[in-house]
Parts: C-alpha cells; sequence; structure tokens
C-alpha cells in the first residue's frame, strides 16, 4: 500500500497530467491519511467554488483506502516527533501524523514536500 501525501492528492485534483500518469503506473492499493482527508476538506472549504470542491474531494475519496487512526500510529507520531525535536528539527503535526501513518501502515510514502 502506497501513501499519497496530501500535496500530491491536491495535484490529482487539479489534473495535473504527470502525476495522474505515475499513479496509474502501479498496482499497489493507492491510501491516504486521515489527515490528508481533513487537509483537503479545509482545503475545499477555504475555495471560490466550496460546493464544487467539496464533491470533487468527495468523489476523489472514492478512489483512494482512508487509513484511519489507531494507537500504532499515534505511538509512531510520538517516537517521530520526539525525534525530531532532539534534532531540532520542528515540522506541522500534521505532516508528522501523515509520517506516522507511512511508517506503521504503508509501505512508502509519496510526497512533493522536501522537508
Amino acid at each position: 500500500m502506497i501513501l499519497f501525501d496530501t500535496d500530491i492528492c491536491i495535484e490529482i485534483l487539479r489534473g495535473n497530467k504527470r502525476v495522474l500518469e505515475r499513479r496509474k503506473e502501479t498496482d499497489e492499493i493507492i491510501a491516504i491519511s486521515f489527515m490528508s482527508v481533513a487537509e483537503l476538506y479545509y482545503g475545499a472549504e477555504c475555495s471560490r467554488d466550496r460546493s464544487k470542491n467539496i464533491r470533487i474531494v468527495e468523489e476523489f475519496l472514492f478512489t483512494v483506502q482512508v487509513v484511519h487512526t489507531d494507537l500504532a500510529i499515534l505511538r509512531a507520531f510520538g517516537e517521530l516527533k520526539g525525534q525530531l525535536r532532539k534534532q531540532e528539527i520542528l515540522l506541522p503535526d500534521a505532516d508528522v501524523l501523515i509520517a506516522a501513518t507511512a511508517l506503521t501502515k504503508c509501505s512508502r510514502l509519496v510526497t512533493g514536500n522536501l522537508k
């Protein structure tokens, strides 16, 4: 199972041909974190065409598997956030939760973020 980060989901929703082609190249299950779902809904709520974008998000959600939180993910979040803090690396909790989800449940994380 491959976990797509929120930025990759947004590129798919925008119709980025390169990202759409890469998505078609895999036979693996495509998943997204519950946190990405929240971020996608937030983005739709803040957009100019709220109703249309909420509909687009909901249609997209039928094409992926949503990974919900559990204790293993939350423990991985705590460990990862603690390790990052010791290295004086500060990342938003949402990014760390998505990374913890990938570490716990998926074979890899696909993201455009370089941090």
